[in-house]
C-alpha cells in the first residue's frame, strides 16, 4: 500500500521562518513513520515561484526574477538537507515538467466547459495574490486576510466555474467528516462554501512572471493566476501531463498546510480536482501560528525566530522534538527557550539520557555489559503488559496527526523504566544474592528502550540511531515489525557505551527576542490616577476575549504524588479531547467526574503542572463549605460556547 505526504510549496519571497520548519517537521515525521511501518511512502515539499509579489521582489533587489527565484528556493532546500529531512522529491513551479502540467491541467478544463473568458474588476491584494469583494474588505480598502492595503484591478481573465462545484464540495465534506483535520477548522470552511462560492479569476494581464497559457489556447498576455499553478504541484511532482509513471501515489494521504491557507487547499483544490476527474485527497491537514514569548513574530520587532539559529543553538532534533510536542496539533504554538530548555533538560535529559545511563552503568557494573532478556517474563509480566499498552494506543495518535499525544503516550515508557529501577533497586538485588532478578531488571530496561527508541524514531532520526546502536540492533521495518508488533524480546547481546545524549542546558543559548516596550510615563500616570472604583471594571470585548466552552469528561485519573491535581481528559467538541490538570482531587473522585460535564476556559495558555501539560482550566466555586465545579443545567452539547 502507498502512502503520499506533503508540505505545501513555500513561497520564496523570504527565507525560511520556524512555522515553515514546523510543517516540514511533521510532515517528515509522518513519512517516517509510514516507512517504519512498510509502507511505500512518497514524500514532497518544494517552492512556490511565481506571482507579481516574487516579480516585484526581484525587481527590489535588483536581480532577474528567475535568479531571484533560485536563490531564495535554494535557501529552503539546503536548510531541509541540512536539518536531514527525508523528502523524494524537491519541486519548483519553475520547473519545465511542472508548468507542462498545469498547462495541461489547463486544457482539461477548457475542454470541460469549466473555463471562460471575462473581464474582472475588484479589490486585488499582491501580498495574498487574491481578489477580494468590497463586502470583506477593512475599512473599505486593506486586505481581510494580511491587513494590506488592496488595489482596484480591472482586467481580462479567464474564469474557473468554481460556483459550480459548491454542492458537490458541501457533499464531499458530509461524506468525508475528516476531510479537514482537525475537525475544528471544518466549519470555518463549510461556512465558506455555504455562503456562496464566486467564480475564480484563474489568469492575470497585469504581470508576465507564471505559468503562460497552452499553446492550443494561443493568448499570450495571459499567465496563470499563481494559486492554479501552485496547487497542481501535487500533480504534477507525480507526472501528471507527462511521465505519469508516479501518480500511483495519487490521491494524497494528507497534505499538510497552515491554517492561513485552508480555505484554498479546502475548496479551490478540491474544485480543481473534481473538474480534472482525479481523486480528491484523504486529507488536508491544517496546523496552527507559532509566537514567540506569547507575542506575534514581525520583522519589525525583530523577534521573528530563525529555524536555523536555534537548531545551530540547540540541535535539530531537539528542535524537532520541542516543536512537535509542544502544542496540540491545529492549535497555535508558542516558542519561547524557556519551555525548550525545561523540556530538553527534563523531558530529553532526565527521563531518557538518564534512564539509558543508568543501564549501561548497571549492565557494565553487574554483567560485564551483557544483556540477557531469558528472564524479563518471569519477573516483569506486569511491567510488559504496561509497555505493551503503551505501545499499542501510538498508531492512533499518530494517524489522527496528535503528535503531541503519541509523545506524551511514548515517555510512559520512560516512566515505567525509571520506575521499575526505583522499585526493585538492582543494586541491592546484587547485594542480597538475587542477580537473576535484578539482571532481569536491567534486561527489562533495556527492552522498554529499544522499543520507545523505535517509536521515537519518526521524531528524532539521528539520535534514535545513537541509542539502537548502544543497544545492538538497527531500527528498520523488520525491527519494528518483531519488537513493537510481535512483542518480542531482545536476543542476548552486549551494551555499548553511549556518550550524553542531551547535555543539561543552564542558560538560554541565543538572545533573547526583544521584549514590548512599556507604557509610556503619560499613560502610567493617567493609569495611576484613574479611580479605585473602576479598577475591576473591564471592557465587553475583554469579556469576549475569554472563550469558555463546556466540555465532557472522558477520562479522569489521580496525579501520582499530589494530594491535589487529577488529570482528566475533556472533549470540547474538537477532533483532540484537551487534557486539563486541575486541583480538585480532595473534592472529587475521579469515577464521579467520568461522563459528566464541565465549563472550560478553552483559550489559556498551556501551562505545565508536575510534569504535564494543562490546556485549560475549569469553572468552580469555592466557599467555607468545599469547592463545587460550575455545570450547565442542562447537557449540551461538547464545544458549546457560552456567554
Amino acid at each position: 500500500m502507498s502512502k503520499y505526504i506533503t508540505t505545501p510549496i513555500y513561497y520564496v519571497n523570504g527565507e525560511a521562518h520556524i512555522g515553515h520548519a514546523y510543517t516540514t517537521f511533521i510532515a517528515d515525521t509522518m513519512a517516517r513513520y509510514e516507512r517504519l511501518k512498510g509502507e511505500d511512502t512518497f514524500f514532497l515539499t518544494g517552492t512556490d515561484e511565481h506571482g507579481q509579489k516574487i516579480e516585484e521582489s526581484a525587481a527590489k533587489a535588483g536581480k532577474p526574477t528567475q535568479e531571484f527565484a533560485d536563490e531564495i528556493s535554494a535557501t529552503f532546500k539546503n536548510l531541509w538537507d541540512e536539518f536531514g529531512i527525508s523528502y523524494d522529491k524537491f519541486i519548483r513551479t519553475t520547473d519545465e515538467e511542472h508548468m507542462r502540467g498545469v498547462q495541461k491541467a489547463f486544457e482539461v478544463m477548457v475542454a470541460k466547459g469549466d473555463i471562460y473568458k471575462d473581464f474582472y474588476e475588484g479589490h486585488y491584494c499582491v501580498s495574498c495574490e487574491t481578489f477580494f469583494p468590497e463586502t470583506q474588505l477593512v475599512d473599505g480598502e486593506f486586505c481581510p486576510d494580511c491587513g494590506r492595503s488592496t488595489n482596484v484591478v480591472k482586467e481580462e481573465s479567464y474564469f474557473f466555474k468554481l460556483s459550480k462545484y459548491e454542492d458537490k464540495l458541501l457533499k464531499h465534506y458530509e461524506a468525508n467528516p475528516d476531510f479537514i483535520m482537525p475537525k475544528s477548522r471544518a466549519n470555518e470552511v463549510i461556512n465558506f462554501v455555504k455562503g456562496g462560492l464566486r467564480d475564480l479569476s484563474v489568469t492575470r494581464t497585469s504581470f508576465s512572471w507564471g505559468v503562460k497559457m497552452p499553446a492550443s489556447i494561443n493568448d499570450d498576455k495571459h499567465v496563470m493566476y499563481v494559486w492554479l499553478d501552485a496547487l497542481l504541484n501535487y500533480v504534477t511532482a507525480l507526472g501528471y501531463g507527462g511521465d505519469e509513471a508516479k501518480m500511483n501515489y495519487w490521491p494524497a494521504d494528507v497534505h499538510f498546510v497552515g491554517k492561513d491557507i485552508l480555505r484554498f487547499h479546502a475548496i479551490y483544490w478540491p474544485a480543481f480536482l473534481m473538474s480534472l476527474d482525479l481523486p480528491l485527497p484523504k486529507h488536508i491537514g491544517a496546523h496552527g501560528w507559532w509566537t514567540r514569548d506569547g507575542e506575534k513574530m514581525s520583522k519589525s520587532k525583530g523577534n521573528v525566530v530563525s529555524p536555523k539559529e536555534v537548531a545551530d543553538a540547540y540541535g535539530v532534533e531537539n528542535l524537532r522534538y520541542f516543536m512537535l510536542r509542544e502544542v496540540p496539533f491545529g492549535q497555535d504554538g508558542d516558542f519561547s527557550q524557556r519551555a525548550f530548555i525545561d523540556r530538553i533538560n527534563s523531558e530529553l535529559s532526565n527521563d531518557l539520557g538518564n534512564l539509558l545511563n543508568r543501564i549501561i552503568g548497571m549492565s557494565g557494573k553487574y554483567s560485564d555489559f551483557v544483556i540477557d532478556s531469558k528472564d524479563v517474563e518471569k519477573y516483569h509480566a506486569k511491567e510488559l503488559a504496561k509497555m505493551n499498552k503503551v505501545l499499542d494506543s501510538l498508531d492512533a495518535l499518530m494517524e489522527n496527526l496528535q503528535t503531541h499525544r503519541y509523545l506524551e503516550e511514548l515517555w510512559k515508557l520512560f516512566a515505567i523504566g525509571n520506575g521499575v529501577i526505583q522499585e526493585y533497586a538492582p543494586w541491592v538485588k546484587m547485594k542480597n544474592n538475587q542477580e537473576d532478578e535484578a539482571l532481569a531488571t536491567v534486561a527489562l530496561v533495556a527492552n522498554i528502550l529499544a522499543r520507545a527508541a523505535i517509536m521515537l524514531h519518526p521524531v528524532m532520526p539521528e539520535t534514535t540511531k545513537i541509542i539502537a546502536d548502544g543497544l545492538s540492533f538497527e531500527i528498520n521495518n523488520a525491527s519494528y515489525k518483531e519488537l513493537v508488533i510481535d512483542k518480542k524480546l531482545l536476543k542476548l547481546f552486549n551494551i555499548k557505551k553511549v556518550p550524553p545524549l542531551f547535555p543539561r542546558v543552564e542558560e538560554p543559548l541565543m538572545v533573547e527576542a526583544p521584549k514590548a516596550k512599556p507604557n509610556p510615563p503619560k499613560e502610567e500616570k493617567k493609569a495611576k490616577e484613574s479611580s479605585k472604583e473602576d479598577d475591576n471594571l473591564i471592557e465587553i470585548g475583554q469579556f469576549f476575549e475569554t472563550s469558555l466552552k463546556i466540555g465532557t469528561v472522558i477520562e479522569a485519573e489521580e496525579v501520582p504524588k499530589s494530594k491535589k491535581l487529577l488529570k482528566l481528559q475533556v472533549d470540547l467538541g474538537d477532533e483532540t479531547p484537551r487534557q486539563i490538570v486541575a486541583g480538585i482531587k480532595e473534592f472529587y473522585a475521579p469515577a464521579d467526574l467520568v461522563d459528566t460535564q464541565v465549563c472550560v476556559v478553552a483559550n489559556l495558555k498551556p501551562a505545565k503542572l508536575m510534569g504535564m501539560m494543562s490546556e485549560g482550566m475549569l469553572l468552580a466555586a469555592k466557599d467555607e463549605d468545599g469547592l463545587c465545579l460550575i455545570r450547565p443545567e442542562k447537557p449540551k452539547k461538547a464545544g458549546t460556547p457560552i456567554g
